[in-house]
């Protein structure tokens, strides 16, 4: 029983000294130290001088300040382990606890203040009403006595503005590990999401990939069994079945062609072949190749070639295919009876050149979509689909400059349309690639 009352004692004193125990007793300690020079000073205030009252006074409040600012101090921890400063721990709920902190400091100065003064008064009663000539009217006493209080108030207030600093210190911790937590949980759901993304945007590619790799071999042969029909003898009617049947399969064919290129390209599994060409050269050969589909249509092609070199290095197959795509585009889209403006350009820059190919035409409906929205696949800026076109030839684009390293704009001003395929050539011709 002994052994056991010993142990529990022995813990409740640690535990005592843990939680600030060891600043109570040392409060405790210094305080009596103070009052035993305070008490000395008024039970022989008759009997002093000015400047021995002062040094005692000097002495009390050497030990006044630690005995303040530990008892303090030990009572903020002992109301701070009430309400710990957690996550919960917001700052209005830190400027309300710091307001009724100052409060309860500010009312116990007043009351001390108020205290010494009516103490200094009561002595210079006393002093007025003495009748001994031995008694010497010295005032110094009952002053520093209000100097004591004001010392003791200043202590308390810089060991309070410490504190809460502290405190402030350590919500605005929580506060930021709060929202870093709340921005790496955000993005880490935008990875999740991002990743989500295009691992469906990479099963779409497969799928169109696969289905289009799937379609051309029987397409490919019905081509040929169609051109073998075309050979044998048939009637009228019949050829005409077979050469519509010719037309839609031909077109067919084009579109999955495109629309496997497409996918292979956006997948990233593409291989380029660079070699130097002239996009003015690239251009006439593109006009000369559509000659007749341009002569047969509505719209007059006026071709404005720089004379300045317009020579890069990159994949001519990928680029006769954009530079291709966008003449038909403005062939199939423009409105009758317009022109269309072909123009290369060759811009010097701090690095090397920037060659353009430009086309403008006059569209043939209203225009009222961005950008981003013509690009997409299958998209048409003709909503009611009554021109030839299956809404890849943007797209195609749009995905093989970037694949190429270059840029594609599109600019619209009413029915004008204006689209520039921009690359920007190192001094060696070779192409930067743009971000």
């Amino acid at each position: 029983m002994a052994t056991k009352w010993k142990n529990t004692t022995i813990t409740r004193c640690k535990a005592f000294l843990k939680h600030g125990g060891g600043r109570i007793l040392a409060s405790i300690l210094f305080g009596l130290i103070a009052f035993y020079f305070f008490y000395i000073i008024q039970d022989r205030k008759y009997n002093y001088i000015t400047m021995e009252t002062l040094r005692l006074s000097l002495l009390a409040d050497i030990f006044l300040i630690p005995a303040c600012a530990l008892a303090l101090r030990a009572f903020l921890e002992q109301n701070a382990r009430k309400r710990p400063i957690d996550a919960s721990f917001t700052y209005n709920d830190w400027k309300q606890s710091a307001r009724k902190l100052q409060n309860m400091l500010y009312l116990l100065f007043a009351i001390l203040l108020a205290v010494s003064v009516i103490s200094f008064l009561n002595l210079i009663e006393s002093f007025r009403r003495a009748d001994s000539w031995m008694y010497v009217s010295n005032y110094s006493s009952g002053y520093v006595m209000i100097f004591a209080v004001f010392i003791s108030f200043f202590t308390c207030q810089t060991t309070l503005s410490r504190f809460l600093a502290k405190q402030l210190d350590l919500i605005m911790a929580n506060t930021a590990n709060a929202n870093q937590k709340v921005i790496d949980d955000a993005v880490e759901a935008e990875k999740r999401s991002v990743a989500a993304a295009i691992k469906s945007e990479q099963l779409k590619v497969d799928l169109i990939s696969n289905v289009s790799h799937d379609l051309k071999t029987p397409l490919t042969s019905m081509v040929g069994y169609i051109d073998l029909m075309k050979k044998e003898p048939l009637s009228d009617t019949m050829a005409d079945y077979v050469d519509v049947l010719s037309v839609k399969a031909r077109k067919l064919k084009e579109m999955i062609d495109s629309l496997f290129s497409l996918a292979k390209t956006s997948s990233g599994n593409i291989e380029l072949h660079p070699e130097p060409l002239k996009l003015n050269r690239l251009v006439e050969q593109i006009y000369a190749d559509m000659e007749d589909a341009i002569s047969a249509g509505s719209v007059e092609f006026i071709a404005e070639l720089t004379a300045a070199d317009t020579e890069l290095i990159t994949d001519s197959s990928y680029l006769y295919r954009i530079c291709q795509n966008l003449v038909e585009n403005a062939l199939k889209y423009s409105a009758s009876g317009t022109r269309v403006f072909l123009k290369t350009k060759s811009i010097p820059t701090d690095t090397g050149r920037s060659i353009r190919f430009e086309i403008t035409n006059t569209a043939s409906y209203h225009m009222n979509f961005t950008k981003e929205q013509i690009v997409e696949r299958f998209s048409r800026g003709d909503e009611s689909r009554t021109s030839d076109g299956n809404g890849l030839g943007l797209a195609i684009v749009s995905t093989y400059t970037s694949a190429l390293g270059g840029r594609f704009d599109i600019f619209i001003d009413c029915d004008q349309f204006r689209a520039i395929v921009e690359f920007l050539i190192n001094g060696d011709g070779a192409v930067v690639r743009q971000n």
